[in-house]
C-alpha cells in the first residue's frame, strides 16, 4: 500500500461504526492525523473541517456550500455504499475525490433479511410479547398456539434487486427450501433467469427489496402494487425506506390486504415518535432500527475498506472511486 502522506483527516460520525468495538489501527496508519467525532451536527460541520484535507462520513451531509467553503478538502470517504448524503456534482466541480464502501455488509444484510422472514412466518414478536405479559405462565397446556406458525418450505421468495445482497438472499432462501424468482428492472425486457416485476409482485409469498433508491424506484411498492400481492404475502425491506409508500402499507396491513411486513428502514431516520408505522400497533408489522448492515464483522470491513480507499487515492488508483 502507499505510504501515508500529510493528510489531516476527520471522521465526522464515528459512532455509526462504534469504533470502541473495532480495530481502527489500519485507518489510523493510513493518514498522518485522524480525529474521531462521535457525531457532527450541521452547525458543527464547518468548525470541525477547518484545515482538514480528508473527510470521512457515514451519514453527515456534505452539500454544495460545504465544498465551496472548504476548498482545502481533497478527499471524501463514505463509510457506506449509498452516496446520497454527498453532493457528488459539487465534489467533482471542486476537484474532490469521493470513495465509498461496497459489499462489506452482504452477509449481515442477507442474514437479517432471513431473520425478518422467519420472525413473521413464526409470529416471533407476538409470541415473545405473550411470554413477557404472562400468557404462557397461565396457559392451561404446555404451549401457546395463538398465532399462525408457517414454514419456509415451498414458499416463493421474490427478490427485487439482484446485486451481491440479492444473490446471497437467494442462496439462503433456497437453503431454507424456498423457490426464488428474480425481478427484472421495471420497464425492461426480462433477461434469462428473470421475470417481469409485476409478475414477481403477484406470484411471491414473500417479497424482499434489495434495490437502490432512484426516481424510478421511489414508492416502488405503492397502494396498487401492495393490492396486487397475495393476501397472505409478506413484504420485507432492508434497502431504503422510500421504496415503500408507508401510508399505503399501513392501510394494506390494517385492512388485511397483506399478511405482514418486516422493515429495517423507514423514509425518515431516525423516525419521529408519531411516525405512522410506529404508532399503528399492528401485530403483523415488525421493525428493526436500520441494523441489518451492522454486524461487527461488517463494520470492521467498512473501516478496512475506508483505509484501503485512502491508500488507493494516494496511489492514484480508482478502486471504489465514485467521483
Amino acid at each position: 500500500m502507499s505510504e501515508p502522506k500529510n493528510l489531516t483527516t476527520v471522521f465526522l460520525d464515528a459512532d455509526t461504526v462504534r469504533p470502541d468495538e473495532l480495530d481502527m489501527s489500519e485507518l489510523e496508519n493510513a493518514v498522518t492525523s485522524l480525529t474521531l467525532y462521535g457525531k457532527t451536527s450541521g452547525d458543527q460541520l464547518m468548525g470541525r473541517t477547518e484545515g482538514v484535507e480528508c473527510v470521512i462520513t457515514n451519514k453527515v451531509k456534505l452539500d454544495q456550500r460545504f465544498f465551496e467553503c472548504r476548498p482545502q478538502v481533497r478527499l471524501v470517504c463514505i463509510v457506506a455504499t449509498g452516496t446520497n448524503n454527498v453532493d457528488l456534482a459539487a465534489a467533482e466541480t471542486h476537484g474532490v475525490a469521493v470513495f465509498n464502501c461496497r459489499g462489506y455488509g452482504t452477509g449481515s444484510v442477507a442474514q437479517h433479511t432471513l431473520m425478518l422472514i422467519l420472525t413473521l412466518l413464526r409470529s416471533g414478536s407476538s409470541y415473545h410479547r405473550q411470554v413477557q405479559q404472562g400468557d404462557w405462565s397461565c396457559s392451561e397446556m404446555f404451549c401457546l398456539l395463538n398465532d399462525a406458525i408457517r414454514e419456509t418450505e415451498g414458499l416463493t421468495l421474490g427478490i427485487v434487486g439482484y446485486g451481491d445482497i440479492g444473490r446471497e438472499v437467494q442462496r439462503l432462501g433456497e437453503a431454507f427450501g424456498m423457490r426464488t424468482i428474480i425481478s427484472e428492472r421495471i420497464g425492461s425486457e426480462p433477461r434469462e433467469g428473470r421475470i417481469a416485476f409485476e409478475q414477481v409482485v403477484a406470484q411471491s409469498d414473500i417479497l424482499t427489496l434489495h434495490c437502490p433508491l432512484t426516481e424510478q424506484t421511489r414508492s416502488l411498492m405503492n397502494a396498487d402494487r401492495l393490492a396486487a400481492m397475495k393476501q397472505d404475502a409478506l413484504l420485507i425491506n432492508t434497502a431504503r425506506g422510500e421504496l415503500i409508500d408507508e401510508a399505503a402499507l399501513v392501510k394494506a396491513l390494517s385492512d388485511g390486504l397483506l399478511g405482514g411486513a418486516a422493515l429495517d428502514v423507514l423514509s425518515q431516520e431516525p423516525p419521529p415518535y408519531d411516525h405512522p408505522l410506529l404508532v399503528a400497533e399492528l401485530p403483523n408489522l415488525f421493525i428493526t432500527p436500520h441494523t441489518a448492515w451492522a454486524s461487527r464483522r461488517a463494520r470492521q470491513e467498512a473501516v478496512r475498506q475506508t483505509a484501503g480507499n485512502i491508500h488507493a487515492w494516494l496511489g492514484e488508483q480508482t478502486l471504489r472511486r465514485v467521483v
